[in-house]
């Protein structure tokens, strides 16, 4: 593995040269309704073309997903809850609901059961304005807010919504400054995905991109080291992840592309022990996340 960090890089303690053509990922204020609008124009807007609401652009499914979406900057048009349901957690969100002024509706089970699919509802959906991606550069734009080294996972190729949920929910948790995922052959930000993340999304940056190849190299040239977590490479805790780096976790199917594992700085994995000879991808991402943020700390600490 090259890892003589002699790469130029903009980066000195987890600062890069500022552009302005980087925009803020806060500086994009959430878009506002005006509070006059009918539940049934709120309803018209989430409605798919055979009259139901759809779960593709913004339904928010359960108690810990609306908990958290609440608590974020994002609109909410309305909340829907199921009939006579007024016991346990419940009971704070409508009241926190109703506190911000956003509508709450009473549904039939029926209902809720339409638009959630396979997914347990928990008696609550709310209807939010759609996440928006951001750039990737916005991400490193928020490593520099926060005055860190990047620390970036990218999620090559999942297509299964639970283990990109989960993903993003280690990703977040352990400090991670964004995710960056492909345009196609992969699932995107879905309301299975949102409910997998138990709130996490509406914390993390997520770039969407139609090209990861040329991200990584744009990341490279931005003095991010890029590593692929796959078999056969290094062992993850002997791997110097101090400086700005980003991970890329492959769908368990097929792992990280052969185009990706050649554009990377190295292979990175984790030493298989048992009788299995993988792990899940959130998991792998939670075990090699962790190492980089445990070493990241550890550098700034050294630094002061």
């Amino acid at each position: 593995m090259n890892d003589n960090r002699n790469r130029k890089s903009t980066y000195s303690r987890g600062k890069y040269e500022k552009n302005d053509k980087f925009r803020k990922f806060s500086d994009t204020p959430a878009h506002k309704e005006p509070s006059c609008r009918s539940d049934d124009e709120i309803t018209r807007a989430y409605a798919s073309p055979s009259g139901q609401e759809s779960v593709g652009n913004g339904a928010v499914i359960g108690r810990n997903a609306v908990r958290e979406l609440l608590h974020s900057e994002r609109t909410i048009d309305k909340i829907l809850v199921r009939r006579g349901d007024r016991e346990g957690s419940i009971v704070a969100l409508i009241a926190e609901a109703k506190e911000k002024g956003i509508p709450v509706i009473e549904v039939d089970r029926t209902k809720l059961d339409e638009m959630a699919g396979a997914s347990p509802h928990q008696g609550i959906i709310a209807l939010a304005a759609e996440k928006d991606y951001v750039e990737p550069e916005e991400i490193l734009r928020i490593a520099e807010e926060r005055g860190e080294p990047p620390l970036i996972a990218i999620a090559d190729g999942i297509t299964d919504p639970y283990n990109l949920g989960a993903l993003i929910r280690c990703a977040e948790g352990l400090g991670a400054h964004g995710l960056i995922i492909p345009k196609r052959r992969a699932v995107g930000l879905t309301p299975l995905v949102t409910k997998a993340s138990a709130g996490a999304i509406e914390h993390l940056a997520v770039a969407k991109v139609t090209n990861l190849a040329q991200t990584v190299r744009m990341l490279q040239e931005r003095g991010v080291w890029v590593y692929a977590a796959e078999a056969g490479g290094s062992d993850y805790d002997k791997t110097n992840f101090r400086g700005p780096c980003a991970l890329i976790f492959g769908s368990e199917g097929d792992g990280v592309s052969a185009l990706l594992k050649e554009r990377c700085d190295g292979i990175v994995s984790i030493p298989m022990k048992g009788k299995v000879n993988s792990f899940n991808v959130s998991t792998a991402a939670a075990i090699l996340l962790a190492e980089a943020a445990r070493q990241h700390r550890e550098a700034e600490i050294g630094t002061k």
